[in-house]
């Protein structure tokens, strides 16, 4: 039977030297989770009586349905977890906000040159996703990125988008231009009447407060939609 304690498991079996010998994408997201958990060699001073940073890994995901769960989660819902302190809260919020940071400067890299790089890179945030969410992408005068902001979810089939809080948080940030992306959970990326709607209305708000808002894509299981590729950004603009 095994040990209770990871310090006791083979080498071969333990999450940390796993990821030295074979990298971290060789890793559930337990095993991962569970380096961050774990102080000392091999356990974790304020987990649960009885089990192990691997053990208390899953359970964590399992209770916050998986790792955006807990990314999403406010940091007094992660305080009232049992075995889970303000240390362990920290480090787990920490380790979210370092991952998001390296993909913004990714993001930053892709330089926008395309609406296939856009989707591409936020494709993934959207899989499994049997609701639309729309993200506001803030850039500077250069088009490079300067922040993200989820800014609604909602149903299969509508989604309210806040112009007024995509502009606010455009203006926050001194941005110079807008991106807006969502998903179809349907899989097909063709717009709405709604979504020309939303494009229409932020566009002319952009317009007001001298931004740009650069495009509008929609993202389906393996296709996208540009509103700019499309000429549809042209057409809203002359009417």
């Amino acid at each position: 039977m095994k040990s209770d304690r990871i310090k006791n498991w083979p080498k071969e079996e333990r999450p940390r030297e796993r990821l030295l010998a074979g990298g971290p994408d060789k890793l559930t997201d337990a095993e991962l989770l569970a380096i961050i958990l774990r102080v000392g060699q091999g356990t974790f001073k304020e987990g649960v009586r009885g089990q192990n940073a691997s053990d208390f890994a899953r359970t964590l995901l399992k209770e916050f349905k998986g790792l955006r769960g807990i990314d999403r989660a406010h940091l007094q819902d992660l305080l009232k977890v049992p075995g889970l302190g303000p240390a362990k809260v920290a480090q787990i919020k920490a380790a979210f906000e370092l991952g998001k940071r390296a993909c913004a400067a990714k993001l930053t890299a892709l330089s926008f040159g395309s609406s296939q790089a856009v989707a591409d890179h936020f494709r993934p945030r959207f899989t499994g996703k049997g609701h639309e969410l729309v993200i506001a992408v803030f850039l500077n005068g250069q088009n490079q990125f300067l922040g993200e902001k989820d800014i609604a979810e909602g149903t299969p089939t509508q989604t309210t988008v806040y112009v007024r809080r995509i502009i606010e948080d455009a203006l926050r940030l001194s941005a110079a231009a807008v991106v807006l992306v969502h998903n179809h959970p349907s899989g097909n990326p063709e717009p709405s009447a709604g979504d020309d709607s939303t494009t229409h209305d932020l566009l002319k708000a952009c317009q007001l407060v001298q931004l740009v808002l650069l495009d509008h894509i929609i993202i389906g299981e393996s296709e996208h939609y540009s509103y700019n590729d499309a000429g549809r950004l042209q057409e809203f603009k002359n009417h």
